[in-house]
């Protein structure tokens, strides 16, 4: 669980989990997640708390990096990919129909938006650790 591996691969994970997270959903769909915003007030902060979305970040990346490691037979970029789409369907359709079900975050097309968002963000992660596995030796 602490090998050299899967420190470095959370290392790289958690880097790209905080600026790719930020480039995706700060920069690119800024303006379309917010103009899918359901009535829910207060959605979202006006400014993100950066100690704790830093804390979430470590969290996700370390969690990613160690499934990862476990359920993969073999380590490589496609195979790192194939995973992180998974996840990403797990994540962002999964939890976001549910969401879409259960809360007044975001409307339809902004769900289905953020999904895709999610993929491309998992996929990206998992590109990154399959390579870092691949290329990383124990």
């Amino acid at each position: 669980m602490f090998s050299k591996q899967n420190l470095i691969s959370t290392l790289v994970t958690f880097i790209w989990a905080f600026m790719g997270g930020y480039l995706l959903w700060g920069i690119l769909m800024d303006s379309t997640i917010m103009a899918h915003l359901g009535s829910a007030t207060g959605v979202p902060k006006p400014e993100p708390d950066f100690l704790y979305l830093a804390i979430g970040c470590l969290i996700v990346a370390f969690a990613f990096s160690t499934i990862y490691s476990k359920l993969a037979a073999e380590h490589s970029l496609s195979k790192g990919l194939k995973f992180g789409i998974w996840v990403g369907v797990l994540q962002g359709f999964g939890n976001g129909v549910i969401d879409f079900a259960t809360a007044n975050i975001l409307d339809l097309t902004g769900t289905i938006v953020n999904g895709l968002t999610y993929v491309v963000f998992f996929a990206i992660m998992g590109a990154l650790a399959g390579l870092i596995y691949d290329k990383v030796k124990a």
